[in-house]
């Protein structure tokens, strides 16, 4: 798996078990918002800008304007009350928002970090007059999961000059109206066309990389240690084991103490590091983030780094040997003879030069992994590259006499460079993956990828077992125990993805491979789970011309009705506050919700009803409210599931699972996105049991 799909999986899963203690009962803190026009002293008949800003939360991200609106999540989107001050011009346009790909919706979305700032056309008709409008979001965190959506009311004054020039009011062609609402209605945008110059921001595996003021991105770490693995892997590698011993030779006798030995072996492994992260700090300050963003998704790079690691791949399975001028290398490499703490820095730097054959397609890969992230992560991805490769050269520095326990070298080597060769070829598929999906060419979908991948890791678990040779390879006499062990995990991971050919989930690499909507040929796998809970009331169910459950389970969309289908079924109403936009909650049910034992207790002990809180069907007249959380008129079928989740259960992020018995008591405390198949399972045996218990 490639590290850019890895890197966020170490240490979240803490911080999500920190977080979920505080957030099954707390009201999440909507943006501040400000709002101003601009220019400040405007005449009547100018097109002014009514700019609007946001200060959004640490950790949270707020959706942009410009993506089609029928991808999922949530736009931002304003709608003007009708005034005869002003008219609208244009659409409510985002200014500077990020963009990325999000594989869970198939398409790009743009989005704003710390701070949001969106424009709206308007030319005054009148000197004085009021600017009245309602602002509707949906902010999102990747470090709670959870996705939330907000209303906001906008009220600005303004003061205007007289224009002599202005003989008429602005034309109704600059007006875009609703005539059923009397609301200048911008939220109907049509999808703006692409930019081809226009930067794309990650893709991968993953999800949005949110920068948190005060705070280290928990995803570092997970990168940082899995480049701290590449430096011990590319220790055994045949241009670096080799040089240990050359190590020992030139630090023997050159200290006259034992001190001044340990100081020595100390300055030669801070060298390599210091040499390594100075190369990361080069390509941090060169790329920037906005250039990074541009790195990670558009065709253009992914199909370069495509080519480079297709060309590392080659490198180590044999067919050529990447180098580095042997002038240069030789100039360096007298400098080392120097005494001193510069020998010592040239001798350091000797190795790298040295080892690059091996160690470049390495670090090549991390700084191409780090491209999509923040300016820090190339740098702490090189040191920690750096200091796993450091240590051993260090210690043996000190400690000369370990040199009588290390193995010979030897086509073992060789082997690892081999692997290594394999495992570039696999990764560089992940790269033509990225822009295939974010251009939507076609050429890569799920089930060639998959072929691609167990062709590969086929081909290295009999390479392993001797049956493939290929060039520099030594004679294989006999297959010792650790490789014989890498070479049965290369084919259980070949004979592993196999199913996803018919469709099957492989939940364990969902965030590598392409998504399943791209599959050609699918079984459905999830109809023989369980018997789901069928319609049990003489009654048609409410908007289910609108609104589905995923995989089969026959649920209901309105609270009322909901319970009274599990009062009649005898069973507890289990309610998912879920969204259309909401990312995390499509993640639940496609890693939660589709385990066997999961989806066989939903179907078969629950009743559900999935309350939409984007929805924005627009209810009768007759079934409109004033909400007593907000004191504001909720017309649409979301605004009034979002209002029943705060108001009763204190909570407006989504997803959240709510169980209860037929006096709508709840069963157990409420529960928020987690991917712990185990724990979901707990929480409805639990609800369950309690139900019993009740009965």
């Amino acid at each position: 798996m490639s590290l850019r799909s890895l890197q966020n999986i170490s240490f979240l899963s803490l911080i999500f078990i920190l977080i979920s203690f505080n957030s099954l009962a707390q009201i999440i803190k909507a943006p501040v918002w400000t709002s101003r026009i601009e220019p400040a002293n405007p005449q009547v008949g100018e097109e002014i800008k009514l700019i609007l800003e946001a200060e959004i939360p640490a950790g949270w991200y707020v959706y942009g304007t410009s993506f089609d609106p029928n991808l999922g999540p949530l736009l931002t989107t304003l709608k003007l009350s009708n005034s005869d001050a002003y008219v609208a011009k244009g659409k409510l346009q985002e200014v500077g928002a990020k963009k990325k790909y999000e594989e869970v919706w198939e398409g790009e979305v743009t989005y704003f970090i710390k701070k949001g700032v969106f424009e709206q056309g308007l030319i005054l008709s009148k000197p004085t007059g009021e600017i009245r409008g309602s602002l509707e979001y949906q902010m999102c965190s990747d470090l709670t999961g959870q996705c939330i959506n907000y209303e906001e009311e906008i009220i600005l004054d303004f003061k205007a000059q007289p224009n002599a020039s202005v003989t008429e009011s602005p034309t109704e062609a600059n007006v875009q109206t609703s005539a059923d609402s009397g609301l200048f209605n911008l939220a109907e945008e049509e999808v703006l066309p692409a930019d081809e110059t226009a930067e794309r921001t990650p893709a991968q595996e993953q999800v949005i990389t949110i920068e948190i003021e005060g705070t280290e991105n928990p995803g570092l770490w997970g990168f940082m240690v899995l480049a701290f693995l590449a430096g011990l892997a590319a220790l055994l590698t045949p241009c670096v084991f080799p040089m240990i011993p050359m190590t020992v030779s030139f630090f023997t006798g050159r200290a006259k103490t034992k001190v001044a030995g340990i100081r020595n072996g100390f300055i030669y492994g801070i060298s390599i590091i210091a040499i390594y992260t100075i190369a990361g700090t080069a390509v941090a300050a060169i790329q920037g983030p906005e250039f990074a963003n541009w790195l990670a998704t558009h065709w253009l790079p992914n199909l370069f780094f495509f080519g480079i690691f297709i060309v590392f791949a080659l490198a180590f399975l044999g067919l050529f040997e990447i180098t580095l001028p042997s002038s240069f290398v030789n100039k360096v490499d007298a400098k080392s003879e120097k005494g001193g703490l510069i020998g010592i820095f040239f001798m350091a730097f000797t190795l790298v030069l040295v080892s690059f054959s091996c160690t470049g397609p390495i670090v090549g890969s991390i700084l191409i992994s780090s491209a999509g992230g923040e300016l820090i992560k190339p740098i702490l991805g090189m040191f920690s590259f750096s200091l796993a490769f450091a240590i051993p050269f260090t210690l043996f520095a000190v400690f000369p006499g370990w040199m009588s326990s290390l193995p010979k070298s030897g086509g073992w080597l060789n082997s690892v460079k081999v692997v290594l060769g394999f495992l570039e070829l696999a990764l560089a598929f992940k790269f033509l993956s990225i822009a295939d999906q974010v251009y939507h060419w076609g050429i890569l979908d799920r089930d060639i990828f998959l072929v691609i991948h167990i062709v590969i890791f086929f081909a290295l678990g009999l390479y392993l077992f001797g049956k493939i040779k290929l060039p520099h390879d030594s004679p294989l006499d006999f297959i010792g125990v650790p490789r014989l062990l890498l070479a049965l995990l290369s084919l259980m991971i070949a004979v592993y993805m196999i199913p996803g050919l018919w469709g099957a989930p492989l939940k364990y690499l969902s965030g590598y491979l392409p998504p399943l909507t791209s599959q050609q040929f699918k079984i459905n796998g999830t109809a023989a789970v369980g018997e789901s809970s069928q319609y049990i009331l003489d009654e048609p169910v409410k908007y289910s011309d609108l609104l589905e459950i995923p995989h089969g389970i026959k649920g209901y969309f309105d609270y009322e009705q909901g319970l009274k289908a599990a009062k009649k079924a005898n069973k507890p109403l289990l309610i998912d506050f879920t969204g259309h936009g909401c990312v995390n909650c499509r993640k639940m049910e496609e890693n939660v919700w589709l385990d066997p034992e999961v989806l066989r207790r939903l179907k078969e002990d629950f009743v559900m009803v999935a309350l939409y809180i984007d929805e924005r069907f627009e209810l009768p007249e007759r079934e409109w409210y004033t909400s007593e959380y907000d004191g504001k008129v909720k017309k649409t079928l979301g605004k009034q599931n979002a209002d029943f989740q705060i108001s009763r259960f204190q909570n407006n992020a989504q997803p959240y699972y709510v169980i209860l018995d037929h006096e709508e008591n709840l069963l157990v405390n409420p529960r928020s996105y987690d991917t712990s198949i185990p724990a979901f399972i707990e929480f409805l045996d639990k609800a369950k049991a309690e139900f019993e218990n009740r009965n």
